[in-house]
């Protein structure tokens, strides 16, 4: 069951990694949540891959999240006759809704949203962010530019608008059928691009219901104006660095990867920080300094979980990059450094009992060690408001629905157990001791903690708070009890 660290580790799974063998081998280096990229594969592909994984739960009896990620709205222009051309700065290039294939003077681009919102002086980006065009002046269907970026364009480049609210919404056709076929499967997370307002979070939410948690992929500029809301509405969010560094300067990145990651813990919701975070292991068996430095510098501000991407999807050596991944994370947690750190990023508690109880387990600890924290919870709510204060001991989330328990394989320093019904507070104190001295959180004589809400049973009622010693169980305290 246990991790060595708080911090978790989620994989992406692709051609290089979707076999059982190497599935296996990633989550034991350290992988607790596997992403499904729907952007690629088919439907066959993931269930296969959605099965394996359950598999490999179930035989190191473990909960193991999985995380379907929805590709989202491509924005692209079309073909050129010549397969290609050359822009150059201050030249001026019309870009229209003509099928026609494109020319030194002109480009299709077939998105009629995008026409629908343009303003005189926005910016459109091509190609990652390669090609720069300034709009002039534009119709219903064209758009007069000039080129403040020069460089090759060719066919099928993707388009950012990072100065546009586009009215669309973030679910294509593509991503709704891909939604309905995940939620099928029993994932645990629902990923989300092309998120711009709060508004894309409630519909997908009408959507998903409570059959998923749902994450809101921060990657346009729009979306980090409506920070607030939109974390209110979700259950996380990811730093998605990709976008993010093609829409708004590369330098502003770090600066608003530390805002979301702030806003994120103040609201208790898990953050993923995303993207190259080890992109030189998809061809080298070790990462560079600078890739080392980035992942953690993600742990010391707090992150819930850093991400792979294709280093683990197509890369060469993806358990080594778990692995390396994994050391980081530890590391990086045994300095003392990290720990003052944390602790100065202290939320300021909210006004509710489940709060103010978490609140207490924080000054506790510094009063007397504690071994564990024990949430019992039904929903995962406890669990993560125990979370968010970022407590030294670790905490250990039992619930009796094993669909919470992979949710919280999302969530910092949490242990997610899966356990039968309690029924009394002796239960649950007999539980949580037996629990602590099989799987080595703490010895005799040492105190753990204990929160739940009463009565049992009922969600978000976290009103308990109890401390304990760890002592030889009674006789009728049955160990099957953990299941």
């Amino acid at each position: 069951m246990r991790r060595k660290r708080d911090a978790k580790i989620i994989g992406t799974l692709g051609p290089a990694s979707n076999d059982r063998e190497t599935i296996l081998k990633l989550f034991d280096a350290g992988i607790d949540v596997f992403r499904l990229n729907f952007s690629h594969g088919t439907h066959a592909d993931h269930a296969r891959t959605h099965a394996i994984i359950r598999d490999v739960e179930k035989q190191r009896g473990r909960p193991i999240g999985i995380m379907a990620d929805l590709q989202g709205p491509k924005l692209r222009v079309g073909k050129f006759a010549n397969g290609k051309e050359m822009l150059v700065v201050g030249q001026q290039f019309t870009l229209d809704q003509d099928p026609t294939p494109g020319d030194a003077t002109r480009a299709p681009l077939m998105h009629p949203e995008i026409f629908a919102a343009l303003t005189v002086g926005a910016n459109l980006l091509v190609n990652d962010g390669k090609i720069c065009l300034k709009v002039l002046e534009f119709t219903a269907d064209s758009a007069l530019t000039e080129v403040t970026v020069g460089g090759e364009i060719s066919g099928n480049k993707g388009v950012n608008v990072p100065d546009l609210v586009l009215p669309i919404s973030p679910l294509t056709e593509k991503d709704r059928a891909d939604l309905t076929y995940a939620l099928s499967l029993g994932v645990d997370w629902i990923a989300m691009s092309f998120v711009q307002r709060p508004e894309d979070m409630v519909e997908l939410r009408s959507l998903v219901g409570n059959k998923a948690a749902i994450m809101a992929k921060l990657e346009k500029p729009s979306a980090i104006e409506f920070l607030s809301e939109i974390v209110q509405l979700s259950d996380g969010v990811m730093v998605a660095r990709g976008d993010l560094g093609v829409e708004m300067p590369q330098e502003t990145v770090p600066v608003v990867q530390k805002k979301i990651l702030r806003r994120a813990r103040q609201e208790g919701k898990p953050v993923v920080v995303a993207t190259q975070m080890l992109e030189s292991m998809i061809t080298s068996p070790v990462p560079t300094r600078a890739e080392t430095s980035d992942v953690a510098t993600a742990v010391y501000d707090g992150a819930d979980a850093v991400m792979l991407s294709a280093e683990t999807a197509a890369g060469s050596f993806p358990v080594e990059a778990a692995t390396a991944m994994n050391r980081i994370i530890i590391e990086v947690e045994r300095d003392p450094y990290y720990r003052k750190s944390i602790d100065a990023s202290m939320p300021t508690p909210g006004d509710t009992v489940a709060d103010a109880i978490s609140s207490s387990l924080h000054h506790i600890a510094t009063v007397m060690p504690l071994a564990a924290t024990f949430t019992y919870t039904e929903s995962g709510f406890s669990s993560f408001r125990a979370a968010r204060e970022r407590p030294e001991a670790p905490v250990i989330g039992c619930t009796p629905n094993v669909e919470t328990a992979r949710r919280l394989t999302m969530v910092w320093g949490v242990h997610p157990v899966i356990h039968q019904v309690m029924n009394s507070i002796d239960d649950m104190v007999s539980h949580a001791i037996n629990i602590t001295l099989e799987e080595g959180f703490g010895e005799m004589g040492e105190i753990i903690a204990i929160t739940a809400g009463m009565p049992f049973g009922r969600t978000g009622t976290t009103n308990m708070l109890r401390l304990t010693r760890l002592k030889e169980l009674p006789d009728f305290v049955d160990p099957k009890d953990v299941v």
